[in-house]
């Protein structure tokens, strides 16, 4: 793999990273969200990865000589973000000012301990490619000052 190959696959993966820590972050807001409606209600959305694979041997990823599959990752793309179709949570609250004509608030169906697992993944996973990103500049000043 080369040196500025590695700087695509970690920013790729930063990008896809922030975007889980946004999304998290807009469930986390919208937790105790009251609706007077199931139609109104937030849901919780993720976010969809996927690995993205080059062919690292003449463009076809198979190796003739030993059978083996020669692609390389190349990096994460973002397919998108799905709203979750969990069952939203229904309280019977006639007091609340939300409450329909049965009585009844509609929440989120955001799961508070699953969204900050979520955000300290998502925290560590930015963190290694930080790292990364750091260690293949490194390498790069090193090999630069080798001609000197």
């Amino acid at each position: 793999m080369a040196l500025n190959t590695i700087f695509d696959v970690a920013g790729s993966g930063m990008n896809a990273q922030s975007l889980r820590l946004n999304t998290t972050a807009s469930n986390l807001a919208n937790a105790q969200s009251a609706s007077s409606s199931a139609g109104d209600v937030y849901r919780s959305r993720q976010p969809v990865f996927a690995a993205v694979a080059r062919d690292a041997m003449n463009g076809s990823g198979f190796s003739a000589i030993d059978g083996a599959d020669r692609r390389a990752s190349a990096g994460v793309q973002v397919l998108g973000v799905v709203e979750s179709d969990a069952p939203y949570e229904q309280r019977y609250e006639p007091d609340h000012p939300l409450a329909n004509e049965e009585g009844y608030v509609f929440y989120p169906n955001v799961n508070v301990v699953e969204e900050m697992t979520n955000m300290i993944s998502a925290s560590r996973s930015f963190q290694v490619n930080v790292e990364v990103m750091n260690a293949a500049k490194q390498m790069a000043q090193r090999v630069l000052t080798l001609g000197q």
